[in-house]
């Protein structure tokens, strides 16, 4: 399937073709599995998918030697179509979302994606000996988050269907679990997916408790400047009836709370000139 965006975000509104230019991970992970992939092929590293893919008997029969696998196998491919549609889909669907979140945000975002899928591959298919290779995993927990964030835009299935994206997202993920196959790392890409949505909902909830916090503490900072504000205002009151007090009878003649008042202004404006 070909997908085209509408009003990306990126330039002047209207029908084009992808997001626009390259973002600075996607640059990166773009670099980094083309150049894994090219390491991949028969005439320089065979044995490459089988040391860095993750292979679920072997990580546990072997265990802990090959923790590095839930990490390394989101970079390799199992072929040039592999490589291309993967890399596509994280261009065309993750590259706004990086702008908007950040690069260092979104690469965590993509990375626990891709550990997410291995997790559950892991948990479920333990005893699985062949080696599981691919960023789909990854690029499911991105669809998921284009989904949440942009679900009124249009994506154009065969280059005229327009479909907006809240049904033609969820529609593609069930059409690759339907049809697939039996070589397709269905529970990596669902784990993705998985946590692709936890992480969207617990982050409006985290977003929603912290607007709270701020409220609340710019409440608590205001009462404390109006409480603040108060005790001068009647410190003051104090010090200008004790300076009265002086015109009238003179410093010597102050009693000793009068002299109390001036001692306790004359420390506060100290203690605050050493603060600046």
């Amino acid at each position: 399937m070909n997908q085209y965006q509408q009003n990306s975000g990126f330039g002047r509104p209207g029908f084009k073709f992808g997001p626009g230019g390259l973002s600075p991970f996607i640059k990166l992970m773009l670099i980094v599995n083309l150049a894994v992939f090219i390491l991949q092929q028969d005439f320089l590293i065979p044995s490459l998918s089988s040391l860095l893919g993750l292979t679920p008997y072997s990580f546990f029969k072997e265990f802990p030697n090959k923790l590095f696998q839930p990490f390394t196998y989101m970079f390799l491919h199992g072929g040039l179509g592999h490589l291309f549609f993967n890399m596509l889909a994280l261009w065309m669907f993750g590259t706004e979302i990086e702008f908007t979140w950040g690069r260092n945000r979104f690469a965590k975002f993509y990375l626990l994606g891709g550990l997410a899928g291995a997790i559950l591959t892991l948990l479920i298919k333990s005893s699985q000996i062949n080696p599981m290779v691919g960023a789909s995993a990854a690029i499911y927990a991105v669809l998921v988050a284009y989904w949440f964030l942009y679900p009124t835009r249009k994506l154009y299935i065969y280059f005229v269907i327009p479909v907006p994206v809240k049904y033609a997202i969820p529609g593609l993920m069930l059409l690759g679990f339907l049809f697939g196959g039996d070589n397709v790392a269905h529970f990596a890409h669902l784990g993705g997916a998985i946590f692709g949505f936890l992480y969207m909902k617990s982050d409006w909830k985290v977003l929603s408790l912290t607007s709270k916090f701020e409220q609340y503490k710019y409440k608590k900072q205001e009462e404390r400047l109006v409480k603040n504000r108060k005790n001068a205002e009647k410190v003051m009151r104090s010090v200008d009836e004790v300076l009265d007090r002086i015109n009238e009878v003179g410093l010597e003649n102050l009693t000793k709370e009068e002299r109390k008042i001036l001692d306790d202004a004359s420390n506060g404006l100290s203690n605050k000139d050493q603060l600046k």
